[in-house]
């Protein structure tokens, strides 16, 4: 009687330790757990899908680019990703995220949010100043807004290749996957998009386009205008004006 009751108790301990291995393994597959960053870690098996790709120095001088609401709402089905925003060119796919924290280890490193979302509970916008007014051109804002993460080396890893990988299954054919979360890319994007859902050709923009990409991708020197400031003239905006 004593050893059937110690085989059952081993047996159960076993299969709590398994059961507790599966989960962990499960966790680590998972998009709800971008940060485990293990050894041999499922998620990075496998080649690198994300980033540059070639040494090619025009890699981001790219002829024509697209809105892709496909892989957009692909992308943003992904726990942690409130929204995505996908761009496809000759070359490449560029994708701008908006962040949830519906996902732990999306950031390589902790720190202070850049977003401020006090004011929701004090019936303002901008706690700062207590006005009760956004900028309604800005998807990504400092205040009451979805998150942002201004250096894309900030990213988990983890996160950028599950991204990735998700853009190559609809994308097959693209060289290069580059990946942020960075405000004023992700703004950027999103006037770009409202160009393409009104219709509008994207050809007129693909100078800034490239301006934009270049600065964030690929070191480039002239800083796109910030289209959360007060005054700046938005693609659209400029449309309108010609």
């Amino acid at each position: 009687m004593v050893k059937r009751m110690a085989a059952l108790l081993l047996t159960a301990a076993v299969l709590s330790a398994a059961a507790g291995c599966n989960y962990e393994e499960l966790a680590q597959q998972s998009d709800t757990d971008y940060g485990s960053r293990q050894a041999n870690d499922p998620k990075m098996l496998g080649e690198r899908a994300y980033g540059p790709m070639t040494n090619n120095p025009h890699q981001h001088d790219n002829a024509f680019f697209e809105y892709s609401s496909a892989i957009s709402n692909k992308v943003s089905t992904l726990n942690g990703v409130a929204s995505a925003i996908v761009m496809l060119t000759d070359k490449n796919a560029y994708v701008g995220l908006m962040l949830d924290w519906s996902a732990v280890g999306t950031k390589n490193n902790g720190g202070t949010n850049e977003q401020d979302n006090t004011g929701t509970n004090e019936g303002v916008y901008n706690v700062d100043t207590g006005s009760p007014y956004g900028n309604s051109r800005a998807l990504v804002y400092p205040y009451n807004s979805y998150f942002s993460v201004n250096d894309v080396n900030d990213l988990s890893n983890e996160l950028k290749q599950t991204v990735a990988k998700q853009v190559r299954q609809l994308a097959p054919n693209v060289e290069e996957v580059h990946i942020s979360a960075n405000m004023e890319l992700v703004n950027y994007f999103n006037e770009f998009a409202k160009e393409a859902w009104g219709g509008r050709s994207l050809m007129p923009w693909i100078d800034t386009f490239n301006t934009v990409i270049k600065y964030h991708f690929a070191g480039g020197k002239i800083m796109p205008p910030p289209l959360t400031q007060p005054g700046t003239v938005s693609p659209s905006e400029s449309q309108m004006e010609r």
